[in-house]
Formats: structure tokens, C-alpha cells, sequence
């Protein structure tokens, strides 16, 4: 969007700036370059002719790759994908008979066959396209695009041939398009506006148009919908229980059944060709397991079930194995091959430089202490093997997320140097039900504050923590929950802090991101213009007066999700205060640090605050 004030790359400072500690030196085999050379190998797809895309997180480009399914080299397929946060991207997506393969660069949907060639948009008819999806014939292609402020679904074909409009009505946004075996219908998920905590499930025949909710409720969503191979029944995950649980029921809207009764949050799943069994991944408190569902019994049994992150898990044609991404605290993520039954294993990808391997890291402890109203916090506990008095809370983004069994290198780094690390799944975290997910409805920036200022009265109890050096540090929300820990302290409890394109005034960021943004902000907090004093009391800009520890604040200034203009307002109402800060922003930078020579930047910098004003002289 066009922005009445222009900004510009700078550094500002109010106060004698954090600098390197001469006396301090990186931790045995570790330093910053060595951690920001890790390239993220994620997203990945197998095809029915045994060959895996995925995509790369280079220095400057997100691009998309080939390898053969047995192993091998990775085959660079796109040499100008902008750089994507994986948490925002799209998994690539073969044609049912592997030939093919769709994919989006810079906004627009692409296509290249099977053996290369440079990637044809076949989208120009729409300013935008994305989400493609193939039909059964592996030429017609389903694309959203948004027409009158909604997405909307439109069915072209490799040709990138005319258009013809699936979804036209306006009742909200039409996503995740799904075709049936014979491609005589698709199912997709409807995010209505009149009810924004709503996803419904919705079968549209193609011929006719004709569409039937076949499930729908108020204030619960049900995603990810999917066909069974033959066609007999559609599967999804819904709320309903108050857990994220997979449920089954046919395309005529009959025999509705909830499929799993795991007490425990659905991620991804995914049918076996011949429809007996699906790869699930469940959440069990931040680890999410890879388990095979029988799904006419609907019984379980784990597969993997490491401490650490499955993902994406894809099956070969003939079920004789299927392969999936994994990432844990001492690893990070790679793409991995599983024979059945014999449960062998097999690295496909080898993303670990050799010189970050030799080193010994940490696997959080799982811990809670009790927020301010008696509501138990989870958190993830990183212990230092000899601790250096000082301690970090790390606030996750979201909030609507998670903190878990992840592969997070600061927090390894910053244990290694000593440092404590604590990272609380403060009220509004996935993971533990939809009531707690809920719990900070209308309530942003209060209830979720005290859960952070009660995570430094935890790290107190510590016995080789000193109390006044304890920092807290985090991006996006995080970085919101530092803004307003800093400002609605009255004990001071935080020696410093960092925040990374954070928030601090919610109604004029509301007004300035994009719109998908609003709307998400919207389901937590309603429209503003309804509910102006929820976002009011939730805003602490107007408290920077209250601020007494130092800050360093950090933002790409090509952000759609928290503008820029956010920290700009939070460090002009610092510097009007008189209070002690730094403030860095990246010209070339969007939601998140993604370039290398600026996530080394940043992260050099993140480190000579911490050194400066949490550890002694």
C-alpha cells in the first residue's frame, strides 16, 4: 500500500550505543556467521513417479529444487524466487501423474515439466494468483485470486488459458481447493466474514456450480479438507471438540463421524494411495509426532516419535514408503525417507555444515509456572551447562502459534554462551485447546503480558540467576509482548529488551498493514470501529513514559504485516521520553529477516546488547 510518510534504511540511537565486549569471545565452535550459513531445505512434495520438490532458503532466494526420491543431488528448477519466511510460503505442488510441476514466484503461478526448463507463468489474466491445485487430468489447474476484496477460485490450465470462475460470491474467502478422483467436483474451505473464527467445508460441483456446506459451525473451524482415492469420503479437521481432531463424511453429507479421539491437536495428515491408512502428525505438547492412522478403525500407532518437528509427510505410489521433513532442538530441518513396514530411515537432504554438527546443543526442559490469575504457562526451558547469571525470556510470534521442540538457533547459541533461555506459550498459544488458544480474545497485550512479566518472576526462583539481569527479546507479537512488558512493569522486572518489527499502537497498524492482516487481527479483537477501546488498552504507545530499561528495536522496512511505521511511532514517543535506545531498520527487508547479510546484521547486534547490559563489567 502507498504510505503517506516514506522511510528510509537508518540507525538512530538515545543514549552511548551497545558495544562489542572486548573481553567477551564466541562459545567453542560456535559464532554468528557459522549459524546464519544454514540454508532451510523445507516445503517438500514427493510426486507418483518417485521424485521430491522442495524449496531452499538461500542467501537471497527462496528457490524451488528436484532430487530423486532414492537421494541425490538437489536440481535447482527457479533462479529468481524472492527469499519467503517458510511460515508464509506454499508447498510446491506436482500434476497426478508427476509430469508437471506448480509453483509460485513473485505473486504469479508457474508451471515446468518434470525434466526442467525455464518456469512459465500461466496466471497473467489475474494481477495475482496463487494456491495452485491440479485436476485429475494433470492439465486444468485451480488458482485463488482475489476479486472483490475476497478470494475467489478460478480453473485455468497449463496453456494459462482463460479463466473460468469457480467462486463469485462475496460471503468470504474461498481457499485450499480440492478436485475429486473423477474431477467432477472440488471441496474447499470458506473463511466466512460475518463469523471470522468460522471455516467451513464446502462441495461445489464443477459442472453446475452448485455448492452444499457439508460442515459448518459457528466459531469453529474445520480445514484442511481432502478426498479419500476413491472418492467415497472427504476428511478434515475441525475444532468442534475443543481439540483439532480429524473427522470423515461423505460428498452427500451422510455419515458425519469423528475419525480420531486423540485428546491431542491434528497438524498435517495425509491418505495412502489405496485409502487404508493415513500419515498423521500430532502436537504433543510442542512435538509433533508422525503416526499411521487406520481409517477404518480409526486406531494409531506411532511411527516416529522423537522430540522434534515432523512435517509434510508424502507417500510413494506403491506405499512402500514415504518420505517427510524433520527438524528438532539439537537439528535442523532435512527431508527424510521411511520404508514400511521395516520403519528404516534414510536422510535425503543434508542441510547441518559439518563445523555446526561437532557441536553438543541443548534439549529444552518442558516446565510451567503460574500467571498472575492462576492460569498455567507452559514453557520451554534451555538450561546452560554453566550459566553466566544471566537470563532470556523469548515470547513466540502469532499469537496464534507455538513455541516447541524446534530447531532454534539463537536460543542454542545464546545457552552456549551461558545464558538461561526461557520461552513461554503464553495465554492465546496453539497447542493446548481451544479455550487457552482463546484465552486472549479481546485481551491482547494484557493477560498475555502478565504471563511474560510472571515467566521473569519464574526465572528469578533461580538460584544462578542474578534478578536484575534477565532480558526479554522477541519478533512480531513477541516483539509486542516486549514493547508492552517494558511499558507495564511497574516492578521492572526486564533489564532490557529487543524487538523485532513489533507493535505498539494497534489501531493505526491496523490501518496500515495489509488486509489479510486486519482480518486476522479482526478475530481476535473485532473491527475497530466497534471495539476502539479493546485496541486502545491493548496499545502501549501511549506509555513509553513508563519505559526505564534500554531497547533495541529492529524492522524491515518492506513490511506488510506490522508496517514499519509501527516502530517508527514507538521510537519517536521513546525519544520524546528521553529513554535509551537503539534503532535499526533493513531497506530490502519484509516480516522477518530473511537475507543473510542482514540476519548476520542482526543478530550481531542482538548479541552486543545482551552482552552490554545483561553480563557484568
Amino acid at each position: 500500500m502507498d504510505n503517506s510518510v516514506k522511510l528510509t534504511e537508518k540507525y538512530e540511537r538515545n543514549g552511548w550505543p551497545s558495544v562489542k565486549r572486548p573481553d567477551l569471545n564466541p562459545p567453542a565452535g560456535l559464532n554468528l556467521s557459522l549459524l546464519t550459513s544454514l540454508e532451510r531445505i523445507r516445503s517438500h512434495t514427493l510426486s507418483s513417479q518417485g521424485q521430491i520438490a522442495c524449496i531452499k532458503d538461500g542467501e537471497s532466494l527462496s528457490d524451488v529444487f528436484t532430487m530423486s526420491a532414492n537421494g541425490g543431488w538437489l536440481s535447482r528448477i527457479t533462479t529468481e524466487r524472492p527469499l519467503a519466511p517458510y511460515w508464509d510460503d506454499e508447498t510446491p505442488e506436482w500434476s497426478p501423474d508427476g509430469n508437471w510441476l506448480a509453483f509460485g514466484i513473485k505473486g504469479h503461478v508457474h508451471i515446468v515439466p518434470r525434466d526442467g526448463g525455464l518456469p512459465k507463468k500461466i496466471t497473467d489474466f489475474a494481477v495475482a494468483a496463487s494456491g495452485p491445485r491440479w485436476m485429475p487430468d494433470s492439465n486444468g489447474l485451480i488458482v485463488t485470486v482475489e476479486r472483490n476484496d475476497t478470494d475467489q477460485l478460478l480453473l485455468t490450465d497449463r496453456d494459462g488459458s482463460w479463466p473460468r470462475a469457480l467462486t463469485t460470491d462475496t460471503l468470504g474467502d474461498h481457499w485450499d481447493a480440492r478436485p475429486s478422483p473423477d474431477g467432477k467436483f472440488i471441496v474447499f474451505n470458506l473463511r466466512r466474514l460475518d463469523d471470522l473464527n468460522r471455516l467451513d467445508i464446502v462441495l461445489l460441483e464443477i459442472a453446475t456450480g452448485k455448492q452444499t456446506t457439508l460442515y459448518g459451525k459457528p466459531s469453529t473451524r474445520a480445514m484442511l479438507p481432502k478426498w479419500s482415492p476413491d472418492g467415497q469420503w472427504i476428511s478434515f479437521i475441525s475444532q468442534e471438540t475443543g481439540r483439532e481432531e480429524l473427522y470423515l463424511i461423505k460428498p452427500d453429507g451422510e455419515g458425519l463421524h469423528q475419525l480420531t479421539k486423540a485428546g491431542r491437536d491434528i497438524f498435517q495428515y495425509e491418505w495412502s494411495p489405496s485409502g487404508k491408512q493415513m500419515l498423521v502428525v500430532e502436537n504433543n505438547g510442542g512435538s509433533f509426532e508422525l503416526m499411521m492412522l487406520e481409517t477404518e478403525s480409526g486406531s494409531r500407532s506411532a511411527l516416529r516419535s522423537e522430540k522434534g518437528i515432523h512435517s509434510n509427510p508424502n507417500w510413494a505410489k506403491d506405499e512402500s514408503f514415504i518420505t517427510f521433513e524433520f527438524e528438532g532442538p539439537t537439528l535442523p530441518p532435512d527431508v527424510y525417507r521411511m520404508e514400511l513396514p521395516s520403519k528404516k530411515i534414510t536422510q535425503l537432504t543434508f542441510s547441518n555444515p559439518p563445523a555446526l554438527q561437532r557441536n553438543k546443543f541443548i534439549v529444552p526442559e518442558v516446565v510451567s509456572y503460574k500467571s498472575y490469575d492462576g492460569l498455567e504457562i507452559p514453557a520451554f526451558l534451555y538450561r546452560p551447562e554453566k550459566s553466566n547469571g544471566a537470563a532470556i525470556l523469548y515470547p513466540h510470534g502469532g499469537p496464534k502459534d507455538q513455541y516447541g521442540f524446534g530447531w532454534d538457533e539463537l536460543a542454542q547459541y545464546y545457552a552456549a554462551k551461558g545464558y538461561t533461555y526461557l520461552a513461554p506459550n503464553y495465554r492465546g498459544s496453539t497447542g493446548y485447546g481451544q479455550e487457552f488458544e482463546r484465552a486472549n480474545y479481546n485481551d491482547w497485550g494484557v493477560g498475555d503480558t502478565q504471563d511474560c512479566l510472571h515467566g521473569a518472576k519464574y526465572l528469578r526462583t533461580f538460584k544462578d540467576i542474578k534478578p536484575d539481569r534477565i532480558a526479554i527479546t522477541g519478533g512480531s507479537y513477541g516483539g509486542y509482548m516486549t514493547i508492552c512488558s517494558l511499558s507495564r512493569d511497574p516492578e521492572y522486572l526486564f533489564a532490557c529488551g529487543i524487538t523485532k518489527y513489533g507493535d505498539s499502537n494497534l489501531v493505526s497498524s491496523w490501518a496500515q498493514c495489509e488486509k489479510r492482516l486486519r482480518v486476522y487481527t479482526e478475530i481476535f479483537l473485532g473491527h475497530p470501529s466497534e471495539n476502539l477501546q479493546t485496541y486502545l488498552k491493548g496499545s502501549p504507545i501511549t506509555e513509553a513514559k513508563n519505559v526505564q530499561k534500554p531497547v533495541l528495536i529492529l524492522h524491515g522496512l518492506l513490511d506488510s504485516i506490522v508496517p514499519p511505521e509501527a516502530s517508527e511511532e514507538w521510537v519517536e514517543a521513546l525519544r520524546h521520553e528521553g529513554k535509551t535506545f537503539e534503532y535499526k531498520t533493513y531497506g530490502d527487508e519484509p516480516h522477518g529477516f530473511l537475507r543473510r547479510e542482514n540476519l548476520l546484521d542482526v543478530y550481531e547486534r542482538m548479541e552486543r546488547f545482551l552482552d552490554w547490559y545483561l553480563l557484568p563489567s
